[in-house]
């Protein structure tokens, strides 16, 4: 399988991140890639090459042109600002206050875009998403032009952030970006098959009124897990996309047999839908060590789930999102991207 992945995605390296109410070193960190890359010449896949540059239409093709230039723009106006720290929000248009214009101040805009209170934003964040998004768009290209799959490791990562709004770790949603890509090539349907932990709620919002991309998640349930607000089983779709969006929320502990009948069902609602094209958000965090995580699936499973998706027969790009640092993160990844050449 072709693997599309460049060093300069450890370039972001924040420092800050909110965590059981401490400052703590974030999740999401550099030392992902590392792992996954270190098993992947372990076990001599060695197809792997730098990301082409992409300009941004595909961006703002889904995402709001004024959340793009706040990203764009954010760190330099924080430190015109004064801050000393990452930039971090503190305060959100909530509940009763919903706000009319968006205000000048750094500290708001913050808010306003941001969903979460976890991640924060350094003077790498603009570039770093950019590049990710490059690695997830190179991929696509493979895909379209071979037939064959393609595996963008991506970071940050992509599937929580909405039209106008970042956080869970992710900016741009790389998904997106690709879904609506491989549509704007003359793709008539695609697929984005979601297997992350956590609810893929940006790819959600991006389609949710829409019949050409069915999103699927499989993921914990809301009612316990982030992103909390959204990804409840009667989120169904709205206008012309009612339908084509479906939820699996699983309970904490969920074991592979019953994250596996899941994944079959979801698998044969993509295959009923003849998409072009299957998009998997591939997350990890699935894993029953993961740090972040309450799922119990174990290493050999990852092997499993590799076969299950190849078997849907479907030209495929596989695009990293969760999964944080622990070794098996390597281990695990790599071994889906065997299960699937293997069938």
């Amino acid at each position: 399988m072709q693997i599309i992945h460049s060093d300069d995605t450890r370039s972001r390296r924040t420092h800050t991140e909110l965590f059981g109410g401490q400052l703590v070193a974030p999740f999401e960190c550099p030392e992902r890639i590392d792992y996954i890359i270190e098993r992947a010449r372990h076990v001599g896949l060695t197809n792997i090459k730098g990301p082409d540059a992409h300009d941004l239409s595909a961006v703002l093709a889904v995402h709001d042109a004024g959340y793009i230039g706040f990203l764009a723009n954010a760190w330099d106006e924080w430190k015109t600002a004064g801050y000393e720290g990452e930039a971090i929000p503190n305060i959100w248009p909530s509940r009763r206050m919903p706000g009319g214009p968006v205000p000048r101040h750094i500290e708001a805009r913050l808010g306003y875009y941001a969903l979460a209170g976890e991640t924060s934003l350094n003077a790498d964040t603009f570039a770093s998403a950019l590049l990710s998004k490059d690695i997830a768009l190179t991929a696509l290209d493979h895909v379209l032009q071979t037939g064959d799959p393609a595996f963008g490791l991506c970071r940050p990562p992509g599937h929580h952030a909405a039209v106008d709004q970042y956080g869970g770790y992710c900016f741009i949603n790389n998904a997106a970006v690709c879904a609506q890509r491989a549509l704007d090539r003359g793709h008539h349907r695609v697929a984005v098959l979601d297997i992350d932990f956590h609810h893929g709620n940006g790819t959600q919002d991006i389609f949710y009124e829409r019949a050409d991309v069915l999103t699927i998640s499989l993921h914990g349930d809301p009612m316990d897990e982030f992103p909390y607000f959204l990804g409840y089983a009667n989120e169904t779709g709205r206008g012309p996309g009612e339908g084509y969006n479906i939820n699996y929320p699983l309970p904490s502990g969920t074991d592979y047999a019953a994250w596996s009948r899941h994944l079959d069902d979801a698998m044969v609602k993509v295959r009923d839908y003849r998409p072009d094209l299957v998009i998997i958000a591939l997350g990890v965090d699935t894993f029953e060590n993961d740090p972040i995580s309450s799922f119990t699936l174990q290493s050999n499973d990852y092997l499993d789930i590799g076969k299950r998706l190849q078997s849907m027969a479907l030209p495929t790009l596989l695009l990293m999102e969760g999964g944080y640092a622990v070794e098996e993160i390597g281990v695990n990844t790599i071994n889906i991207l065997q299960g699937f050449d293997t069938v």
